[in-house]
């Protein structure tokens, strides 16, 4: 088991210019380190939608994880009580609930591979595509598609997809197919940054 207690400790030190407003260890106790009004830094450069800044435009919720096995379910159990009540008291609808490695992609790959983000979504704090079968291949409107729901840090290609696959096809590699520009065109068409709106 981690001793997640080091990187509570370190989310606190000054010297490591790093933090988060929350962070869930493996038996879900959940510790408030920066007030929700205040911002952390969580998240360092990236974007999403419009947004560039986004420790000043965000809740960063820390999990305890090894990164290559599957999440707690205490820790689990307890971020599905945290999550609705942070999005109650802000208003933060289920689509712009996004990972590190959406805003990051590249830089950062968590919470990864292992992440139950089915689960979220059963509870309406994520969203998922409801496409069910693959398009033709389109690595132009792939990018675009991306882009519209949110997807806008400058990267290549290979690495969008990777970010994207992270959060929405977990476990598949290999080059972009007709299934991945289905997912992505379905999420562009329910919830694109121009329809939900990301400035705060």
């Amino acid at each position: 088991m981690l001793d997640w207690t080091m990187a509570r400790d370190w989310l606190c030190n000054p010297e490591a210019k790093v933090s988060a407003h929350y962070i869930i260890s493996e038996d879900g106790d959940v510790v408030q380190l920066v007030p929700e009004e205040q911002r952390a830094w969580h998240a360092g450069v990236g974007s999403w939608g419009d947004i560039n800044d986004i420790n000043s435009n965000s809740i960063g919720i820390e999990l305890s994880n090894v990164g290559s096995a599957p999440f707690a379910a205490r820790l689990m159990d307890a971020l599905e009580v945290l999550l609705p009540t942070i999005m109650d008291r802000w208003a933060i609808p289920a689509c712009r609930v996004i990972a590190h490695s959406d805003l990051a992609p590249g830089r950062k790959i968590d919470p990864g591979v292992r992440f139950d983000w089915a689960r979220l979504v059963r509870s309406g704090l994520a969203i998922s595509s409801e496409a069910t079968i693959p398009v033709a291949i389109d690595p132009d409107a792939f990018v675009q598609d991306a882009r519209m729901i949110g997807y806008t840090a400058d990267v290549n290609a290979v690495t969008l997809l990777s970010a994207f696959r992270l959060r929405h096809r977990q476990g598949h590699d290999g080059p972009l197919d007709g299934w991945d520009c289905a997912l992505v065109a379905d999420l562009a068409a329910r919830f694109s940054v121009a329809k939900i709106g990301y400035t705060s």
